[in-house]
């Protein structure tokens, strides 16, 4: 007889209107980059997602309408009857599993550019547009009465298509400040004086309807979710967990079948580890259970099932939802019903997953390789091929890139021995998770670490730095190289072609240095032409350390990169708030004995900073001499094969690492073609 566990609660069937989820875990929509232009790619990956144990499994957000074109970005579309099909390719893998699958429809309102279908915007109000970059020079039409019926047909229409391509729940979606829906709802996107404005009863209006025709047109045998954010953290200017989001799911509390309920915008939904922690979300959504008899469906990125059995007893929730931790482990349910905790691959909330929506690619993950690759390389999270030989193979370096070769070469059954030359395995993920806000992904190493443990024939040695001699001297024919890269010392970079003047001067540190526990003192200037997240932490870290830190950067944002993983204004926020100065479209130019000089790169005047010290936060040099020491030993045949990964390769971000060491594993003897695509790819060939 199974013991119980405490964890039982989790797998309780949860009924939502004419459907019942098997479970409560909750897969809730999510952006992916692959949208209508990749429906076999995207359509097996929430497959997997159905594999892994997710009772309900949801779309991105689908446009109704050709009105609703938020291109550059792929979303999804149900704009016709010729989308039914590829929809249908998602319902039928998720079926396939016996999981729930759920459609978000969406009109986005003052979000939509109309960039394709060249169109004018819809919203409440005639406004400039909020979608895009934020920036676009496109304003929307002032909907009239007309327009608000047109708009409840497409909904109510895409809602039977959708019941047509097999979905069992169908989102009527108010969130993110993305949707028209919640454009009418909020006053600072509606200041109508007909029933559609003024009162909080007339800005319900459009939604409350959208809901009802939804029912109406296929809540027979369809689920209806309303998607609601109850707080947009923007005080009482907005809608507000205490103020009108309170009032407004009471004022629709038993209309829907389902209540998705979140924060808004975007960025606070799904901030980042760095800002904030597990179930951050629940201090304003807890409210809504107490107002409705619905089952509630609430995110806060949950990785702990202890957590998330704690949210349901408690009451807070009645399904866990999950967006990037159903990302980093597709078969996190899977997991927690085995009792096989310690195998959660938990999610580091990164974010590097909004990229693949915010740079217009497949997502990807820094814990989980094979996100993205389902079906383009036919790679499985839990599967993996078993070894066509008795090979050894010798890892040389134990960073991010090394330890998930290794780990997945040992899955594979082969014989590895992985060497490192510091005491504790980790490369760069150790010495970054130290770092202000990033403990969180020191997850990426542990949860290798803890594999490995698992695998007898897998051996690590630490303290073993290996020249090329050494790596003969092993015996292992096979080697693979994950010697990572370090920090420039001359201020060389993608803006900085040539070393910098006075680089080489005692008080000039690079990110190394601080993270070896070098801290200077005084007045820092910190110049970033990183642009992703290591120059603002740095900054940061000497704030809090006492510094008078000075910012340069020759973008026009500080962290600019982190625009793509929603934590840009947050980072500017916080370093604003520590006090330090920030110098953008700035090129550092000189660095002399208590100053530095820049330019001014759009107006060419000099800027002139006296300080103590200075950070050059520029590229990063591959470590990757033993390879080309190693080579002649590969051609006269004492090597049967040599490669470079991860960083040693070419510098890039962790999540580039850990997929460089997983290819590297998956095709061991198995080499890619170098004259073909070795991957499938999905498009229109004539």
């Amino acid at each position: 007889m199974k013991m119980a566990s405490p964890y039982d609660i989790l797998f309780e069937p949860v009924k939502i209107g004419p459907v019942t989820s098997p479970n409560r875990f909750y897969q809730v929509p999510h952006c992916n980059g692959f949208g209508y232009r990749m429906p076999r790619g995207l359509a097996t990956m929430r497959g997997l997602k159905a594999e892994g144990g997710w009772g309900v499994v949801s779309t991105e957000e689908v446009e109704i309408h050709h009105t609703s074109d938020i291109a550059p970005y792929f979303e999804g579309r149900i704009w016709g009857d010729k989308d039914i099909a590829n929809l249908a390719l998602m319902t039928e893998a998720v079926h396939k599993h016996g999981a729930l699958a759920a459609i978000e429809l969406v009109h986005n309102g003052l979000d939509s550019n109309n960039l394709y279908s060249r169109v004018a915007p819809l919203g409440p109000i005639s406004m400039g547009s909020v979608g895009g970059t934020g920036f676009e020079p496109v304003q929307s039409r002032r909907m009239d009465k007309e327009d608000i019926r047109n708009v409840r047909r497409w909904h109510r229409n895409a809602a039977i298509r959708a019941k047509k391509a097999g979905f069992d729940i169908v989102y009527c979606y108010a969130g993110h400040g993305l949707t028209l829906a919640m454009q009418f709802m909020t006053r600072h996107t509606n200041d109508r004086t007909d029933e559609y404005g003024g009162s909080l009863a007339n800005r319900v209006r459009f939604f409350r309807e959208l809901i009802e025709d939804t029912k109406d047109a296929i809540g027979d045998t369809c689920g209806i979710a309303a998607r609601l954010a109850v707080d947009e953290l923007i005080g009482p200017d907005g809608i507000s967990c205490q103020g009108e989001g309170y009032e407004i799911v009471a004022m629709l509390a038993e209309y829907p079948d389902l209540w998705d309920v979140n924060v808004s915008g975007w960025s606070n939904d799904s901030a980042t580890s760095r800002f904030e922690k597990e179930g951050y979300q629940e201090k304003y959504t807890s409210f809504v259970k107490t107002l409705t008899s619905k089952p509630v469906v609430g995110v806060g990125r949950y990785t702990s099932p202890d957590s998330m059995a704690s949210a349901i007893r408690r009451g807070v929730l009645d399904l866990i939802g999950a967006a990037r931790p159903s990302i980093a482990d597709p078969f996190l349910p899977a997991k927690v019903r085995e009792g096989q905790l310690e195998d959660i691959r938990e999610c580091i909330g990164c974010n590097i997953c909004v990229t693949g929506d915010t740079r217009y690619v497949p997502l990807r993950c820094t814990q989980n390789p094979t996100m993205g690759e389902e079906w383009r390389r036919g790679w499985h999270p839990e599967k993996i091929e078993v070894k066509t030989s008795t090979e050894e193979v010798l890892v040389v370096g134990a960073g991010p890139s090394g330890l998930e070769a290794a780990r997945a070469l040992g899955a594979r059954g082969y014989q590895v021995t992985v060497v490192d030359g510091n005491r504790e395995p980790g490369g760069r993920v150790l010495r970054e998770s130290n770092l202000p806000g990033l403990n969180e992904w020191r997850r990426v190493t542990d949860w290798r670490l803890t594999q490995i443990s698992k695998i007898k024939n897998i051996t690590i040695y630490p303290s073993s730095p290996m020249n090329a001699g050494d790596v003969l001297e092993s015996g292992i024919a096979n080697v693979i190289l994950a010697t990572g890269a370090k920090y420039r010392r001359d201020g060389r970079g993608r803006s900085t072609r040539l070393a910098i003047p006075g680089h080489d001067q005692a008080w000039v540190y690079n990110p190394d240095d601080l993270m070896d526990g070098k801290l200077p003192a005084g007045r820092v200037v910190v110049f970033d032409d990183d642009h992703y997240y290591m120059g603002g932490v740095l900054a940061e870290l000497l704030a809090k350390n006492g510094c008078q830190v000075k910012l340069l950067t020759p973008a026009p944002q500080v962290s600019y990169w982190t625009e793509f993983t929603l934590e840009q204004h947050k980072i500017e926020k916080r370093l604003l708030g520590l006090g330090v100065q920030l110098f953008t479209r700035h090129l550092l130019k000189t660095i002399g004995e208590g100053f530095i000089t820049a330019e001014y790169e759009p107006g060419g005047d000099i800027l002139h900073l006296d300080c103590d010290a200075v950070v050059l936060v520029t590229d990063r040099v591959s470590q990757d001499s033993l390879y080309y020491e190693l080579l002649p030993a590969l051609k006269n045949g004492q090597l049967k094969s040599l490669k470079l990964i991860g960083d040693a390769e070419a510098p890039n971000i962790i999540a580039q690492a850990v997929y460089s060491g997983h290819k590297a594993a998956r095709t061991f003897e198995n080499p890619e073609p170098i004259d073909e695509t070795p991957f499938e790819v999905e498009g229109v060939f004539l």
